[in-house]
C-alpha cells in the first residue's frame, strides 16, 4: 500500500494538538542544525502525518507524550502495509522531535525511548559494474548540447559520488578545472572538497565551453548544469534522464543516482581505497553508514576465492 494513499493525505491536509510543537521543531532544524531543505521537509511530513493521526487513533483527552501513542501509531503504520524500513525512518523522526521536546524542557519524559526500531535487513546498495557505467556514458548523444551536459553530469556523478542534491546546485564557481576539485554543501551545510578525476573535468569543460551558453541563450545562471528555462536542473528531472539514457544502454532495473553513487564507492574501494577516504568523499557524518559497501567488497571477495582457489 503506498504511503500517499487519498486516506493519508485526507488525515495529512487535518491539523492536529502539535501543529505549534512541530513547527518550532522545524524553526530549529532548519536554524539551529541548519540541515537542509530536504531533509526538513521529510521531518515535516512524518510528523503531520503523526499529528494528524490523533484525530483518527485517540480521542481528545489522550495523553499526547506518551510511549502508548507512538506504539499505537507505529501499529498503524504497519497495519497500512508500510515496510520496516519506512516505520524505522518515522521513529526515527519522531525520536528527534521528542528529544527536542524534552531539552526544552517542554514534555517531562521522552515517549520513544523505550520503543525498539523495528527488525531491518541489510541490503546491499545495487551498483553498476565498469562495463554498465562505460556503457551508459557511451550511449549518449555528445552532439547535442542537452548531450554534452547529460554526459558533464553523469561522468561527474560517478566521477565523486555527489548526491544528486549537490549535483544539481553546484555552481560555476564551485568546480576548479585547473585544480581538479570540487567544492560541495551537503547535509546539515558542511563543505567538503572532492577530487575530480580527468574524463569528468573534461566532459565538464566541453560542456562549458561548447553546450552551456547555447541551452541559457543569453540567460545569466550561477548553476554550473541548467535547463532551457534558464534555471538549474532539478533532481526530479535528472532522475528522469538518467532512467531514460538507462533504458537506451539497456539498463532497465530502476536507474537512479544513488546506483551511480553506489557505483563510485564500491568501485573506490574494489580498487584498494580505505573507507575513511570514501566516507569523506560521499559525505557521512559517521563511518558506520559507509560500512555497508565492505559487504559488496567482501562478497566479490568470496566468489574470487570460489573461483580460482584452488582448495575453495
Amino acid at each position: 500500500m503506498r504511503e500517499g494513499s487519498e486516506s493519508a493525505g485526507a488525515e495529512l491536509r487535518r491539523s492536529g494538538p502539535l501543529q505549534n510543537q512541530i513547527t518550532e521543531f522545524l524553526n530549529f532544524c532548519r536554524i539551529e542544525k541548519g540541515l537542509a531543505a530536504n531533509s526538513i521537509e521529510a521531518y515535516g511530513r512524518d510528523l503531520r502525518k503523526y499529528d494528524a493521526s490523533f484525530s483518527v487513533l485517540w480521542d481528545e483527552k489522550v495523553p499526547l507524550h506518551q510511549a502508548d501513542t507512538v506504539l499505537k501509531y507505529l501499529g498503524s503504520l504497519y497495519q497500512q502495509g508500510l515496510s520496516s524500513r519506512s516505520i524505522a525512518r518515522h521513529l526515527a523522526t519522531l525520536r528527534n522531535f521528542y528529544g527536542y521536546l524534552l531539552r526544552e524542557g517542554k514534555i517531562t519524559a521522552d515517549p520513544t525511548e523505550h520503543v525498539r526500531t523495528p527488525k531491518q535487513w541489510k541490503t546491499i546498495p545495487k551498483f553498476l559494474n565498469l562495463g554498465q557505467i562505460n556503457k551508459l556514458l557511451a550511449s549518449l548523444d555528445i552532439s547535442r548540447p542537452v548531450g554534452l551536459r547529460d554526459h558533464a553530469m553523469l561522468e561527474l556523478l560517478y566521477a565523486t559520488g555527489l548526491r544528486v542534491s549537490e549535483l544539481c546546485r553546484l555552481g560555476v564557481s564551485d568546480i576548479n578545472l585547473e585544480l581538479g576539485v570540487l567544492r560541495t554543501t551537503g547535509k546539515g551545510n558542511k563543505q567538503r572538497m572532492v577530487p575530480v578525476g580527468r574524463p569528468a573535468l573534461e566532459a565538464v569543460r566541453r560542456y562549458l565551453e561548447g553546450a552551456r551558453g547555447g541551452i541559457l541563450k543569453g540567460r545569466a545562471s550561477r548553476f554550473l548544469f541548467v535547463t532551457a528555462r534558464g534555471g538549474s536542473m532539478t533532481r526530479q528531472g535528472f532522475w528522469k534522464l538518467l532512467a531514460l539514457h538507462g533504458r537506451r544502454a539497456g539498463i532497465f532495473h530502476k536507474l537512479t543516482p544513488h546506483v551511480i553513487r553506489h557505483s563510485f564507492a564500491t568501485h573506490l574501494l574494489e580498487g584498494g581505497a580505505d573507507l575513511r577516504s570514501v566516507q569523506t568523499m560521499l559525505g557521512y557524518a559517521d563511518i558506520s553508514t559507509t560500512q555497508i559497501y565492505t559487504h559488496v567488497v567482501r562478497s566479490r571477495l568470496r566468489k574470487a576465492l570460489d573461483d580460482h582457489h584452488p582448495r575453495a
